[in-house]
């Protein structure tokens, strides 16, 4: 805290409790100015207290006495610093004495008086609850740097109203709960009920909605108020373990959801300053994604053999490669599932970990601290590996250190964005890999999307005159024998959305064949390795989609969005 400003901010105090009143320099109208005015003073964070759980406070770091005589809440301790809520930062007898219990540095949040003593007599409430009480604040007020009035008590609403008004239906569990903590944890169970993918929370100038990317498309699901905004940025971030009080530069967390019974889930946090508030993206992890078998993950018969064949190689590297989305991961896991046994030491390199997997030895690269996956693949190789997956090959130190593996006897496997098979060798070649490590190195190469599948009870049967079908890439005897094609009901039904129910994978699967191999070594572009492969019989992604089109699995229209 700057002394100076300190010392150049004359406060109002009443006799009764000594809290802070306005500043006299400016007179503001509404307790929420008067804290802006002393954030801004004092250049000291402000926070709307309204969005915060009183579950996440640290208990047992201050005795009770001491937050009611000074008038202060602990909000959290993060690196050897304790951030305490005070409506008088000026109090250094409150600091000091915090500063003495803890042994730790002290740094003030701004709130404002009336949700500070809610909080204060909620936690004196709860004291006898347990230490994983959930006490929420019930005092509502307006969103930090906003002019609106501050809002009044909150009203349960019905059901109907929820999107209107930004709310979830009241129920037993959420009767003490603010709107925003209501409405945040709604949004939450809804995206995962949904079976979304992510969960975008987005403010604009006037407005601001939520959405739900299901199946891989984004839908809008509601539009809370846009004062609303900030706080919901604030509960979130409380619930990620962020800095609540940095807007200005994007930030990373995680936090996990408990659901019924014993199951949780997982979800990934990021931030990102925009004109008008921050945009927030949780990414939903569902550890049962990893569980997928090989034979659910829409494989042909062939493509299955061929990947199950370079999982039992001894040694060697399977690359994945696709777009952002385009289930790479969830492959790599389904492999690693099947090589996951006691007699196999297994390691990962991932940016970020997105799943715990038991059995496997998981590591978060960290390029702030030099552990990028280079290292990190050095450092495996010392550790007496049999299998390595590495998330993605980024740069030739990485490309080179993975070819250095699979050559000494370890099968690795490893992500790349490419857009076909053939692209993904001449990527690497690209990255300076010598053409004889890529011939004598990969195993495998798997290209892959995800395609919306057809809902069973819906779809439309679709005709098409041949000369269109042929366009298209349909093999002539196919429509020879009278194809038959589905598209989806836009209008959907009730066991889908739009026609279309959950996804299938798409896959282009090609190993390195010796005659593949001699085309590495002779310079062989990515035009002439992808003729070899459609030679040697290994379908791409267009005719692997169009081979699900055919058996009625996914629409023309939807491989046409995914393999264009």
């Amino acid at each position: 805290m700057d002394p100076t400003a300190l010392a150049g901010v004359a406060f109002r105090r009443t006799v009764e409790s000594e809290s802070l009143m306005v500043p006299t320099q400016q007179s503001p109208t509404s307790a929420r100015e008067a804290a802006m005015s002393l954030a801004a003073d004092l250049r000291l964070p402000l926070m709307d207290l309204t969005a915060f759980d009183l579950a996440q406070a640290p208990r047992g770091l201050l005795d009770s006495t001491l937050l009611q005589d000074r008038r202060i809440l602990p909000l959290a301790v993060r690196a050897g610093q304790v951030f305490v809520a005070t409506a008088d930062p000026t109090d250094q007898a409150a600091v000091e004495a915090v500063r003495h219990r803890t042994g730790m540095a002290t740094q003030c949040v701004v709130v404002e008086p009336k949700p500070l003593e809610a909080a204060l007599a909620a936690l004196a409430g709860a004291d006898g609850q347990g230490r994983g009480a959930v006490v929420p604040i019930t005092v509502s007020a307006g969103a930090p740097g906003t002019a609106s009035p501050p809002t009044e008590a909150p009203q349960r609403v019905s059901a109907p109203t929820r999107l209107q008004q930004g709310l979830p239906a009241a129920s037993a569990d959420n009767t003490d709960e603010t709107p925003v903590v209501r409405f945040v944890q709604a949004t939450l169970h809804d995206a995962i009920r949904a079976g979304a993918s992510d969960i975008h929370f987005e403010t604009y100038r006037g407005s601001s909605r939520v959405r739900f990317r299901v199946d891989g498309v984004l839908r809008e699901e509601s539009q809370p108020p846009v004062e609303m905004g900030p706080r919901l940025a604030s509960r979130l971030k409380v619930m990620a373990e962020l800095d609540i009080a940095e807007r200005r530069v994007p930030q990373d967390g995680r936090l996990r959801l408990p659901l019924e019974g014993e199951r949780s889930i997982d979800m990934r946090v990021n931030t990102m300053p925009t004109m008008w508030g921050e945009k927030i993206v949780l990414r939903i992890l569902d550890a049962s994604a990893t569980q997928v078998g090989v034979d659910r993950l829409g494989f042909s018969p062939e493509q299955r053999r061929l990947f199950l064949e370079a999982l039992a190689l001894p040694q060697g590297m399977i690359l994945v490669t696709g777009p952002t989305g385009s289930g790479k991961s969830v492959t790599l896991y389904a492999g690693l599932n099947v090589l996951n046994t006691e007699e196999r030491n297994i390691a990962t390199a991932e940016d970020p970990v997105e799943i715990n997997v038991e059995g496997i030895n998981q590591v978060q690269v960290n390029p702030k601290v030099g552990l990028d996956f280079a290292t990190a693949l050095r450092a495996f190789l010392r550790q007496d590996p049999d299998v390595v997956m590495v998330g993605e090959i980024r740069d030739l130190e990485t490309a080179e250190t993975a070819v250095q593996a699979a050559q000494t006897g370890h099968l690795l496997l490893a992500t790349l964005h490419t857009n076909s098979a053939a692209e993904t060798l001449t990527r690497l070649r690209n990255m300076g890999v010598p053409a004889f490590n890529l011939a004598t190195s990969v195993s495998l190469i798997v290209a892959q999307r995800l395609a919306r599948v057809l809902c069973k009870t819906c779809r439309k049967p679709m005709s098409a005159p041949p000369e269109t079908l042929a366009d298209e890439g349909i093999d002539a005897a196919d429509i020879a024998r009278g194809a038959r094609l589905f598209a989806a009901n836009a209008d959907g039904c009730g066991n889908c959305r739009k026609g279309y129910r959950g996804r299938t994978g798409i896959y282009e699967v090609v190993p390195v064949t010796p005659a593949m191999s001699t085309l590495i070594l002779d310079g062989g572009g990515s035009v002439e390795l992808a003729a070899e492969a459609s030679r040697e019989g290994f379908p791409n992604l267009r005719q692997s989609g169009l081979a699900k089109v055919l058996a009625g699995v996914t629409s023309l229209a939807e491989i046409n969005r995914v393999t264009a």
